[in-house]
């Protein structure tokens, strides 16, 4: 993917930003897609990128909900992305997926489709090594990595409540999930 591909996709979500505030703007399979934004989103996020930035070199840097262009069909904007701290300080308004070691994501109840089955083949199918999936209404996490085309080969759950160890490419990586918030509101799901 170009550049100008790369600016032309996003411009096509930044027009509309606007205009829906409180809601987290991608491409998927083609189609716009609005997700409200929720309080335990935003403190999932913010928990796990103090644990984890402490953990990393400073070679690396987290971004966050910044349009990544896989495609024309698929520009996701991950709750967080680890990308060399070189490309983080350019500041730009897109990525390309190439750069990203490590995503995560937080499922609202709009988004579980996207980010447990759609983003699990379109992250694998670009070679991101670890892909980490909070889940406030479940009350885990799970640990994809090993990446084929098809998904991740590679899966472990881990209910909150304690440790998760991640092994990835730059070492283990830590996540205390003890104080990671779960929905009230959520039904006990298999």
């Amino acid at each position: 993917m170009t550049v100008s591909d790369s600016d032309r996709l996003h411009s096509q979500l930044a027009r509309y930003e606007d205009m829906f505030r409180g809601y987290r703007m991608e491409i998927v399979e083609g189609n716009i897609v609005m997700s409200p934004l929720r309080p335990f989103h935003n403190e999932t996020i913010v928990r796990l990128w103090t644990q984890l930035e402490a953990q990393l070199g400073q070679e690396w840097a987290f971004i966050s909900d910044v349009a990544i262009p896989f495609s024309e069909d698929f520009e996701f904007c991950p709750g967080l992305a680890l990308i060399p701290a070189a490309e983080k300080n350019r500041n730009l308004t897109a990525y390309a997926p190439d750069l990203i070691e490590l995503a995560i994501e937080v499922v609202s109840p709009s988004s579980v489709r996207n980010d447990y089955e759609v983003k699990n083949k379109q992250y694998a199918a670009r070679g991101i090594p670890n892909y980490l999936i909070f889940d406030p209404m479940k009350g885990h996490l799970v640990t994809l990595w090993n990446p084929g085309p098809d998904g991740y080969l590679g899966r472990d759950t881990y209910p909150y409540g304690g440790k998760a160890t991640v092994e990835t490419k730059l070492g283990r990586l830590a996540i205390d999930t003890d104080r990671l918030p779960v929905d009230p509101e959520s039904r006990p799901q298999p």
